[in-house]
C-alpha cells in the first residue's frame, strides 16, 4: 500500500522489488546505480505511478532528450519526470523518439552465481560530499511532510537523519518514519489522540530514562 518512496543517493541498480508497489505515486530515485532504461519495466505495469525522479543515474545516460523520451514512452502516466512537469506534446513525440521497453534487463553474474553487485567504489562514494546526502534528504522528507501538511524540518534538526550513518538500524528508522508520517493522513481525530497518548507516554518514558543516566 505504499504510496510514496524517497531512495535517493542509497546504490540503488534494481527495481524490481518496486513491481509489486501498486498504490505507489510518487517514486525519487535521484543519484544511484541504476545502469539501464530497461529497469523502466519494472514500474510498467504500476498504475497510478506519477512522479518520478531518476536524474543522476548512469541509466540516463549521455543524451537527456533520448533519455526523457524513452522514459515517457515507458511510462505515459507519469506527470512529472525529474522535477519537470510533462506535457502532452512531450508524449506524443516520445512514440516517436523513444524506445519502447520490453524486456528486464540481463543481470550479469559473477563466479558464485550471484547476480553482481553494483554497489559504488569507495572512490566513488567518497565523490558524494555529507552536505549533498543531507540536502537530498531534506528536500524529500520536507516534500513529504508538506503534503501532510506538516512544517518542514529545519536543516538544524535534521542532522541526526544524515545518510552519512548508513547502518540497517538507522535505515530502518528512517522508513518506519517516513512510514508512520505517510499513515498518519487515514487516521480520524480519534486515532490521531490515540498516537499522541502513545507518542506522549513514549517520550516521558525516553526523558525518565534520559534522567536517569545523567
Amino acid at each position: 500500500n505504499v504510496e510514496v518512496i524517497s531512495f535517493s543517493v542509497n546504490g540503488i541498480s534494481d527495481l524490481e522489488p518496486l513491481n509489486q508497489c501498486q498504490n505507489l505515486s510518487e517514486l525519487y530515485l535521484r543519484k544511484n546505480n541504476i545502469g539501464s532504461l530497461n529497469e523502466l519495466f519494472y514500474l510498467k505495469n504500476l498504475p497510478r505511478l506519477r512522479v518520478l525522479w531518476l536524474s543522476e543515474n548512469p541509466c540516463c545516460g549521455p543524451d537527456p532528450h533520448r533519455y526523457r523520451m524513452t522514459v515517457l514512452r515507458n511510462l505515459p502516466s507519469l506527470q512529472k519526470l525529474d522535477n519537470q512537469a510533462v506535457t502532452e506534446e512531450e508524449l506524443s513525440q516520445a512514440l516517436l523518439d523513444g524506445e519502447e521497453i520490453t524486456a528486464p534487463p540481463v543481470r550479469r553474474s559473477v563466479g558464485n552465481g550471484c547476480p553482481e553487485s553494483a554497489e559504488p567504489s569507495a572512490a566513488e562514494s567518497t565523490t558524494e560530499t555529507e552536505s549533498e546526502l543531507l540536502n537530498f534528504s531534506l528536500e524529500e522528507t520536507n516534500k513529504i511532510r508538506e503534503q501532510l501538511g506538516m512544517k518542514p524540518v529545519p536543516r538544524d534538526k535534521f542532522s541526526s537523519f544524515s545518510p552519512r550513518a548508513t547502518d540497517c538500524s538507522r535505515k530502518k528508522r528512517n522508513n518506519v518514519l517516513n512510514a508512520i508520517l505517510l499513515l498518519t493522513k487515514e487516521l480520524d481525530a480519534e486515532g490521531l489522540e490515540i498516537v499522541q497518548q502513545t507518542v506522549g507516554r513514549r517520550l516521558q518514558a525516553f526523558r525518565k530514562k534520559e534522567l536517569q543516566e545523567e
